[in-house]
């Protein structure tokens, strides 16, 4: 039987995903729960595991496509009669230790070009949000009229030939070999493909971009190249060539929030310049200490520990606004958001009970964080929840700036580079490590008095970590 797999609602009640890349192609056997893709929603990557075992037979997207929740994803033949479900795993991909309530679903007839196929089935997609029960009583999914297909599905066996044939539009890779032929300044659709059923290797990407270096067959991109320094140049006055990126995933989630947030509340941003050279003498104190190798304490990781410690003396800023209810939430605990800057775009994953963690704990929880969302593997659910932020613009050499709220939220601190400059210690100049803090809040929650405590506050801290000990 050949089962539809639909894309199903990877958490937040999101409505797309774009196939980020395959891990499997048609004809390729697969194993219950075996990774078959890396999709992006609006927030974050998901790898999709595979909710049965059998062969694909058609992917009904490209890489780089992006499809509404419920299309069909791939299709598989399970090798099963025509209705049956294995004892090994359900539709859902939950195994038999858990019920499936769309065990007794009709079958979903879909005709082929030959006639009506009434082995196939379209099977609900797994339940990948907590994995737990499924609510089939509430309203379903519409998916789309039309789902654009690498293959049309086909109850006949899959010649080799042909197999070949239904493979994505643009050449078939992996992204890191995508990002090396981006960086050589290569064309993949002039590089030969020497892997399985013509996967594009890195060893075929270095092979061609020795080539061209070498006065070899020259790829696409360096064809290119020679035609355009031959064409005439445009006449003065005219544009620039343009290059156009499409607005999509995380970037796209990010610059609607972030207009939505500029456009409802109002933004007060506040400067605070201080001198922080207790602090870095306290952050490299303790990466010197032996006994604290694991841990990886930064300027970061204190800052984080004193805004915790202010947001207790002012709970005003650890709220939000509930415009629906006409109330101000405040919450009982914090859940730090640290923005972090990705390939994809920004993203504000949060440490849940951050003010609850020693200095030490939250130095392994942003690090874990940050690693996470680098490579791409940030859960929506770790993006949902924050109640206040910090965004870290001292990375890139930046002073001062005036941060946007994270939608929800009612303050967020901007943390600028260390500088080594003269400041006045102890009634002398000397050359002390300064720091400029930016703290921007939503000036319905919070007012400037409020404001300016919770700042000060931080200051305080940063100025002179035993102070801590006196605020707890």
């Amino acid at each position: 039987m050949i089962r539809d797999f639909p894309l199903p609602d990877l958490g937040e009640g999101l409505t797309e995903s774009e196939i980020v890349a395959w891990r499997v192609a048609v004809g390729d056997r697969v194993e219950l729960n075996q990774i078959i893709a890396d999709v992006e929603t609006a927030k974050a990557v998901v790898e999709l595991p595979s909710p049965y075992a059998g062969v694909i037979t058609a992917l009904h997207a490209a890489e780089g496509e992006t499809i509404d929740v419920g299309a069909p994803l791939f299709s598989c033949d399970t090798g099963e009669p025509a209705g049956a479900l294995t004892d090994e795993a359900d539709a859902t991909g939950r195994g038999p230790a858990v019920e499936d309530a769309a065990a007794d679903a009709p079958a979903a007839p879909e005709p082929t070009a030959g006639g009506a196929d009434t082995s196939r089935e379209a099977a609900p997609g797994p339940n990948l949000v907590g994995y737990g029960a499924r609510d089939e009583g509430g309203p379903k999914r519409r998916a789309r009229g039309r789902a654009v297909s690498v293959a049309e599905p086909s109850t006949a066996a899959v010649e080799p030939a042909a197999a070949e044939a239904i493979i994505a539009e643009r050449p078939r890779s992996t992204p890191p070999v995508r990002k090396l032929a981006r960086d050589l300044g290569l064309e993949l659709e002039g590089v030969a493909g020497t892997g399985p059923r013509g996967l594009i290797t890195r060893d075929d990407v270095e092979r061609a971009a020795s080539a061209a270096e070498t006065g070899g067959p020259a790829p696409a991109a360096a064809l290119r190249a020679e035609a355009d320094a031959a064409a005439p140049r445009p006449a003065t006055g005219s544009r620039p060539a343009e290059t156009r990126i499409p607005i999509k995933g995380v970037r796209k989630h990010t610059a609607a929030a972030m207009v939505r947030s500029a456009f409802t509340a109002p933004h007060v941003t506040e400067f605070l310049t201080i001198d922080v050279t207790e602090t870095m003498e306290l952050v490299r104190g303790l990466r010197e200490d032996r006994a604290l190798a694991a841990h990886r304490v930064t300027p970061l990781a204190v800052v984080a520990k004193a805004l915790c410690i202010a947001a207790r003396r002012t709970p005003e800023v650890n709220a939000r606004w509930d415009e629906e209810a006409q109330e101000i939430v405040q919450f009982a605990g914090v859940n730090l958001g640290i923005a972090a800057a990705t390939e994809r775009g920004l993203v504000v994953p949060n440490i849940p009970g951050a003010d609850g963690l020693t200095l030490l704990e939250l130095a392994d929880a942003i690090t874990a964080l940050a690693e996470t969302a680098r490579s791409g593997r940030t859960s929506p659910s770790a993006l949902a929840g924050g109640t206040i932020s910090i965004t870290n613009i001292g990375v890139f050499g930046i002073d001062a700036g005036t941060p946007i709220l994270n939608p929800g939220e009612a303050a967020i601190l901007a943390m600028g580079a260390v500088r080594r400059q003269p400041w006045e210690h102890r009634g002398e100049i000397a050359l002390r490590e300064v720091m400029t803090l930016s703290l921007s809040f939503d000036h319905r929650l919070v007012d400037g008095e409020q404001g300016s405590r919770f700042l000060a506050d931080i200051g305080a801290v940063l100025r002179e970590p035993g102070r801590a000990l006196t605020m707890m």
